[in-house]
C-alpha cells in the first residue's frame, strides 16, 4: 500500500505520543513529538478536538490491574487528505518510590503511562515489536522527562518503515489464525460471515493485548483487508445519538447531513410515540424547521464520508433499504448496472486507473474486486473502544460496527450489538433467532471448517512448525479462506446458482446480496473473476461422514447439545459405580439420553445441504 500523500514531508509514522494518568485530571496527553497541535509545544495537554478519546484508548480502562499492556486502535482523519489513522500504545506502571526523579504531581504509590505510535499504515505488530523496546528503555530511565529517547524512535521508525506497506510476515506479524482456530475451531467461519453480513459484533475479553490481537486475526482472513480495507474505519462523527435525536418536537438540526437511511428513520417517525419508528412513511410528524425531504445529494464525492453515503446515480437509490438497518439500498443485485454511472477506480500496485461501472469502494482494491468495501459509509472497526465511545453503539450515524471492549459495561448492553464474542469462552452469544438462522453452517461450510480444524491440530506439537510452516500454518489458513471468497463471489455471477449457493446458506447468501459491499462488489466487473471456479471447495454429495460432523460439532457447541453429552456421561458414570446397568438412577440417565438423542435427530431432519447447524448462543436451535 502506497502512503495516501506522496508530496508529504511526514512519513509513515506521524506521531509519537506519551499519555499519562493525572490523580485530578485522569488519563492526559503529557508529551507529542511532533506536537499535535502545530501552534503548541511537545508538552502541551491539548488535542485536536477529532481526538479527544486519544488518552483512553492509549491507557486502558482497567489497565491498574495489569503491569503492562498494549493497545490498538483506530483514530478519525484530521482532514480530507488523509485516512484512518492507525494507533499502538504500550502500557507500563512503576512503583513511584523507584523513581530517580519524582515530579511534583507525582502523589500515587504507582506511575501509569503509555507510550503510543501514530502511524499511517496498518503495521500493527511491527509496530508493537519496536515500541515495546523503547517503552521498557524509557521506563527504566525512571526519569520521564529525558524525551530524546521518543524522539529517536520517531525518527528511526520513519526511516525503516518506508512509505510502501511491507509485505508478507511483516504486515501480519504477532496475527496468529493458528491459534485463533485452535480457540474458537469452527466458529471462526461464523464470525467471518458476522463481519461480511456488516453486523454489529462486539469482542469481549481482558487483558486489552488478547483482545485487539483476537479481532484483528479475525479480520487478517479477509484478503487485502488489513492492507487496503481499513482507509475508511474510524470515519465518525460524535454527536447525535438516536435518544438526543427522537426527542418529542425537537428541531433536527442540518437534516442534510444525517445519511439517507438515518432520515428516512427520523422522517418516518410516529409523532404519538417517538421513539418506535413507524413503518407507515405516508404519515411523517417530526417537527422540523423545514419539511423533511428524502432524496439523494445532488452533487457527490469520493472525499464524502458523512452525507453522500454512496457515489452514483440518483435514480439508484430507489432500491431501498437493507435488513437491519443496513445500508441504504442501491441497487438490486439481480438488475445489472444500468443506470450506474461509468467511473475510474484506482488499480491497487499501479497508478493507472481502470474503468469500472457502478459504485466506488473508495478503497485500493486488486483484480477481483477486493477488499471488500466493509469498513466503509458508517461500518466501523475499533479494535479497542473506550468507556467514552459508548455512545457511538447508538450512533444514528454509525450503521455497524466491529469493535472490541474490556469494560463489562459494553457487554451488558446487549441490545446495542447483534452479537457479543466472549473470547475466553470462545462463545459467540446471539439474540436475534432469525440472524442465528442465517450463520447455522451448511454441511459445505462444516467441511470447511473441520478441515481447517484437522490440518491445525496435527502436529500441534510440533516445534518446527510453529505457525511458521505451509500446510496448517498462518499462511496456509489465510490462503484458504481467500480460495472461500473467490470462490463465494464466482458462484453468485453463476446463472441458474441455486444449487452453487446453497453450499454457502441459502439464507445467509440472501442477507449477504443486500449488504454494501456486496452491492459495490457486484456492480463493478471484474474480469479476473472468470479465471475462479464457481461453486464451494467443498461441495459434495450428502454422507455419513458428514452427519457424524454435524453431529460432533453440535454435542460440542450447543446448549442441546451439551445436555446430552452430561445425560452419556452420567450414564457412564452410574453404570461404573453401581456395575449394573438396570439400576434405577441408570435407568433414569438412559431415559434422559434417550429422550434428548430423539429431540436432538428431529433437528438434523431439513434439507441436508442447509440443515440446522450448530448453536451459536444459548437458546435452543431455531428450526428452517
Amino acid at each position: 500500500m502506497e502512503c495516501q500523500d506522496k508530496d508529504e514531508p511526514k512519513g509513515t509514522v506521524l506521531h509519537i505520543v506519551v499519555v499519562g494518568f493525572h490523580h485530578k485530571r485522569g488519563c492526559q496527553v503529557e508529551f507529542s513529538y511532533p506536537p499535535l497541535i502545530p501552534e503548541e509545544g511537545h508538552d502541551s495537554n491539548n488535542l485536536p478536538e477529532k481526538w479527544k478519546y486519544l488518552p483512553f484508548l492509549a491507557l486502558p480502562d482497567g489497565a491498574h490491574n495489569y503491569q503492562e499492556d498494549t493497545v490498538y486502535f483506530h483514530l478519525p482523519p484530521l482532514n480530507e487528505d488523509m485516512k484512518c489513522v492507525y494507533g499502538v500504545s504500550c502500557y507500563r506502571q512503576i512503583e513511584a518510590k523507584a523513581l530517580k526523579v519524582r515530579q511534583a504531581d507525582v502523589t500515587r504509590e504507582t506511575v501509569q503511562k503509555s507510550v503510543c505510535v501514530l502511524s499511517r499504515v496498518p503495521l500493527y505488530g511491527l509496530i508493537q515489536a519496536k515500541l515495546q523496546l523503547i517503552t521498557h528503555a524509557y521506563f527504566d530511565e525512571k526519569d520521564f522527562s529525558q524525551i530524546s529517547i521518543l524522539q529517536e524512535l520517531y525518527d528511526h521508525m520513519n526511516g525503516s518503515i518506508r512509505c510502501t506497506t511491507p509485505e508478507g510476515s511483516s504486515m501480519y506479524l504477532g496475527l496468529s489464525p493458528r491459534d485463533l482456530i485452535l480457540h474458537f475451531k469452527h466458529k471462526v467461519l461464523i464470525l467471518f460471515k458476522l463481519i461480511l453480513l456488516e453486523k454489529k459484533v462486539l469482542f469481549y475479553v481482558s487483558p486489552v493485548n488478547r483482545l485487539v490481537g483476537t479481532l484483528m486475526t479475525v479480520l487478517s482472513l479477509f484478503p487485502g483487508m488489513l492492507e487496503h480495507g481499513l482507509a475508511e474505519s474510524s470515519h465518525y462523527h460524535s454527536k447525535s445519538s438516536v435518544s438526543e435525536n427522537l426527542q418529542p418536537d425537537k428541531v433536527i438540526p442540518n437534516a442534510e447531513q444525517l445519511p439517507s437511511d438515518s432520515k428516512t428513520d427520523l422522517c418516518t417517525t410516529d409523532h404519538s410515540d417517538t421513539h418506535k419508528p413507524t413503518k407507515d412513511q405516508s404519515q411523517p410528524s417530526m417537527t422540523t424547521q423545514e419539511p423533511c425531504q428524502i432524496k439523494p445529494p445532488s452533487q457527490t464525492s469520493l472525499e464524502s464520508s458523512e452525507s453522500d453515503w454512496e457515489t452514483l446515480d440518483p435514480s439508484v437509490l430507489e432500491g431501498g433499504v437493507g435488513i437491519a438497518g443496513n445500508e441504504v439500498g442501491t441497487i438490486d443485485s439481480d438488475a445489472g448496472c444500468s443506470g450506474v454511472p461509468i467511473t475510474v477506480q484506482p488499480k491497487s500496485g499501479t497508478g493507472q486507473g481502470i474503468l469500472t461501472q457502478g459504485l466506488l469502494s473508495g478503497l485500493e482494491e486488486d483484480q477481483y474486486g477486493l477488499p471488500l468495501a466493509v469498513f466503509t459509509k458508517g461500518y466501523l472497526c475499533l479494535p479497542y473502544m473506550a468507556l467514552q465511545q459508548h455512545h457511538l453503539l447508538s450512533d444514528v450515524r454509525v450503521r455497524g460496527f466491529v469493535a472490541g471492549a474490556t469494560n463489562i459495561l459494553f457487554r451488558q448492553q446487549r441490545h446495542l450489538s447483534d452479537a457479543i464474542v466472549e473470547v475466553e469462552e470462545a462463545r459467540i452469544q446471539i439474540q436475534d433467532p432469525e440472524l442465528r438462522r442465517v450463520l447455522n453452517l451448511s454441511t459445505a461450510d462444516l467441511r470447511f471448517s473441520d478441515y481447517l480444524v484437522k490440518h491445525v491440530t496435527e502436529n500441534r506439537e510440533d516445534v518446527f512448525l510453529d505457525g511458521t510452516g505451509w500446510e496448517g500454518g498462518d499462511e496456509w489458513i489465510r490462503a484458504q479462506f481467500t480460495l472461500y471468497v473467490h470462490s463465494l463471489l464466482a458462484s453468485t455471477l453463476q446463472e441458474d446458482n441455486e444449487k452453487l449457493l446453497a453450499d454457502y446458506g441459502a439464507a445467509f447468501i440472501s442477507a449477504w446480496k443486500i449488504t454494501h459491499n456486496y452491492k459495490v462488489w457486484f456492480s463493478n466487473k471484474h474480469l479476473s473473476m472468470s479465471e475462479i471456479t464457481p461453486g464451494h471447495p467443498f461441495q459434495g454429495q450428502y454422507s455419513v461422514a458428514d452427519v457424524k460432523l454435524r453431529f460432533s460439532h453440535s454435542v460440542q457447541n450447543s446448549e442441546r447439545g451439551k445436555k446430552l453429552g452430561n445425560a452419556v456421561m452420567t450414564t457412564s458414570r452410574s453404570v461404573v459405580q453401581t456395575g449394573k446397568a438396570v439400576g434405577q438412577s441408570v435407568g433414569g440417565a438412559l431415559t434422559t439420553a434417550k429422550s434428548a438423542m430423539s429431540s436432538w435427530f428431529s433437528t438434523l431432519a431439513p434439507q441436508p445441504a442447509v440443515a440446522a447447524g450448530p448453536e451459536l448462543s444459548e437458546s435452543t436451535t431455531t428450526k428452517e
